[in-house]
């Protein structure tokens, strides 16, 4: 059965879905030939018969995983509107666009049978009312998942051979940088950087308390060293809660770093800081101490 024989009037008088997803934020933006296919497939409805009016576009899910690990608000949307039959076609340039997991994509080809929709690739229109189609659907779905799995065991793989090496590098958060030996860690060579961090350690040193650091921050109007990933631009930002209680509980600036060639890493910003903190006795009514 040809692709346009499996499409009727009850199809083309419901909506055309395009969903349009990619794994990460770094693929949307290095990979954009490969986000511009995915749009692309607006035309390939349309010459399948949906007029462009009916023909929607779902991409918020641009920058998530299909594993099934994130929750994807773009993919809900889907499988609801297919739920409600109110869509006659949802089209994806691959399988693992759609998804990564097979119980998100065994659950969106029931719901398309018992809605009678269509679903399409780029290879062609698959009904999954049709035993054919749906056998097919379901060992993309079954590969899409395997290769995930294979994926992942390669980087794991390497990961693990770099660790068990010494050479392996993670990402160090704002105030270090790797120096040229091997396994080296030196301060961030602005000043400035370091000088923001040792107050954060230095005021919860005094204080003991993550509030008051941020409110002392933000009372001499103070702003932090703010890198959004490793190697990535450094900006200065107004002092948040949230950003002073990450450096004052990231364990790499008490010298807990990734395993490399050096046993010990060759540079210590936080103090020697007490892990409880001593509180005042509160007086209660009776005047005893509590």
């Amino acid at each position: 059965m040809t692709e346009h024989a499996k499409i009727t009037a009850n199809h083309l008088s419901r909506t055309a879905i395009v969903y349009l997803r990619q794994s990460s934020p770094a693929q949307v933006e290095n990979n954009r030939e490969s986000t511009d296919r995915q749009y692309a497939l607006v035309n390939k409805a349309t010459e399948l018969g949906w007029p462009a009016e009916r023909v929607v576009v779902i991409d918020e899910d641009l920058g998530l995983s299909g594993s099934g690990d994130v929750a994807r608000s773009g993919f809900a949307r889907l499988t609801a509107e297919v739920a409600l039959g109110h869509v006659g076609l949802v089209l994806g340039l691959e399988v693992s666009r759609l998804a990564r997991n097979n119980a998100d994509w065994h659950r969106l080809i029931e719901l398309a049978w018992l809605s009678n929709t269509l679903i399409g690739d780029a290879d062609g229109i698959y009904h999954p009312a049709l035993f054919n189609d749906r056998l097919l659907l379901g060992l993309k779905g079954t590969m899409s998942e395997a290769e995930l799995y294979v994926l992942r065991a390669r980087l794991n793989g390497g990961i693990r051979n770099k660790a068990a090496r010494g050479e392996l590098r993670r990402g160090l958060p704002v105030g270090f940088v790797y120096g040229e030996e091997e396994g080296e860690v030196r301060f961030h060579p602005d000043e400035a950087v370091v000088t923001a961090i040792r107050n954060m350690f230095d005021r919860f040193a005094e204080t003991g308390s993550v509030r008051r650091v941020w409110r002392w921050f933000r009372a001499e109007g103070l702003k932090i060293p703010l890198q959004m990933r490793h190697g990535g631009e450094l900006r200065w930002v107004d002092a948040s809660y949230t950003a002073i209680h990450h450096v004052l509980t990231n364990p790499v600036y008490a010298g807990d770093v990734p395993p490399t060639r050096r046993s010990a890493p060759s540079a210590v910003i936080a103090p020697s800081i007490p892990t409880t903190v001593s509180l005042p006795a509160v007086s209660s009514a009776s005047g005893k101490s509590v």
